[in-house]
C-alpha cells in the first residue's frame, strides 16, 4: 500500500520520488581553481579527490575560477618558467572543469552552501601573491570577497595544502592547518608555511596527513567551528597518494557536515 501510494505521489514512480528526495538534501558546494598544474596553478590530485569525495557524499558541485592571467607559466617537465608564455586561470582551470566553469566574479553564497579551495602553487601565485610577497601579501579581490562573504553567511569554507593561507590572510583569527611546523627531514617541506600563517593574523594547528594508531589509519582536518573553516594539509606533506586523497576525503566530510545537508 506504502509503495502504491508513493507511486501516485510522486510522477515517474518510486526513482522519481528517490531523486528528488535526494535533490532536497544535496548540499550546493563550490569548488574554487587557479589553474591547471601544481607548480602554476590548481594541484590537479587535490583538485580530483576533492571532487570524487563530494560525488560520493551526493553534494552539487560548481566550479569557478577568477578570469586573470597566471603569474607566470611554468613547464612542468623542467620546473622552469616558460618564457614568453601567458595563459589565463580561467582557460586552463576549465580543463579540470571538463569545461564547466564559471567566471570567480559569478560565485554568490545565494547560489551554494559551501565552498572549497584546493592548493597547488596557484594559489600563492593567482589566487594571491603569497609566493612572491609571503605575510606581506594581497588576496585577488574576487576571492577576498567570496570568502568575507561565505563567512558573513555562516557557511562553511573548506581548503587544503597552501590555500589556507588564503583564509589566514582574510580571516583574522581563522585557525588552520598546514601540517608540521618543522620540516623533521624533509616529511615536511613548506613547513615554514605555519610561521606565515602566525604572522597574517591566523593561529596554526599542527596536524598530520595521515596518522595510525594500531592498525587504524586517521585522516586529519582541523575543524575551526567558530568560523566555520575546515583545513587539511594534503600535499604539504611527502606521502603517500592515497594517504593525501583520504585526508581530503576527511576535510569535505567535515565541510558537508556544517552545510547541515
Amino acid at each position: 500500500a506504502l509503495c502504491t501510494a508513493l507511486r501516485r505521489a510522486a510522477p515517474g514512480g518510486l526513482a522519481s520520488f528517490h531523486r528528488s528526495a535526494r535533490r532536497l538534501r544535496a548540499a550546493r558546494v563550490a569548488v574554487v581553481l587557479s589553474g591547471c598544474g601544481v607548480y602554476d596553478g590548481t594541484e590537479i590530485h587535490e583538485a580530483s579527490a576533492i571532487l570524487v569525495h563530494l560525488s560520493r557524499g551526493g553534494a552539487e558541485v560548481q566550479m569557478y575560477a577568477p578570469d586573470v592571467l597566471q603569474m607566470h607559466v611554468i613547464d612542468h617537465s623542467k620546473g622552469q618558467p616558460a618564457e614568453a608564455e601567458s595563459r589565463n586561470v580561467l582557460v586552463e582551470s576549465a580543463r579540470i572543469a571538463r569545461g564547466k566553469i564559471a567566471s570567480l566574479a559569478k560565485l554568490t553564497t545565494a547560489d551554494h552552501d559551501a565552498v572549497i579551495f584546493p592548493g597547488g602553487f596557484g594559489a600563492a601565485k593567482n589566487l594571491s601573491t603569497f609566493a612572491v610577497d609571503g605575510k606581506d601579501c594581497k588576496v585577488n579581490r574576487e576571492v577576498e570577497r567570496v570568502l568575507k562573504d561565505f563567512h558573513k553567511a555562516g557557511k562553511p569554507i573548506g581548503l587544503c595544502c597552501i590555500s589556507p593561507v588564503l583564509a589566514a590572510k582574510v580571516l583574522s583569527g581563522a585557525e588552520v592547518t598546514v601540517g608540521h611546523e618543522e620540516e623533521e627531514g624533509g616529511k615536511w617541506p613548506y613547513a615554514g608555511t605555519a610561521g606565515a600563517i602566525k604572522e597574517l593574523g591566523g593561529k596554526h594547528c599542527v596536524k598530520e596527513t595521515s596518522a595510525v594508531f594500531s592498525l587504524t589509519p586517521i585522516y586529519e582536518a582541523h575543524v575551526d567551528t567558530k568560523n566555520k573553516v575546515v583545513t587539511t594539509p594534503a600535499f604539504m606533506c611527502e606521502t603517500e597518494l592515497h594517504n593525501i586523497f583520504d585526508g581530503i576525503g576527511a576535510m569535505v566530510k567535515n565541510v558537508l557536515k556544517l552545510t547541515g545537508k
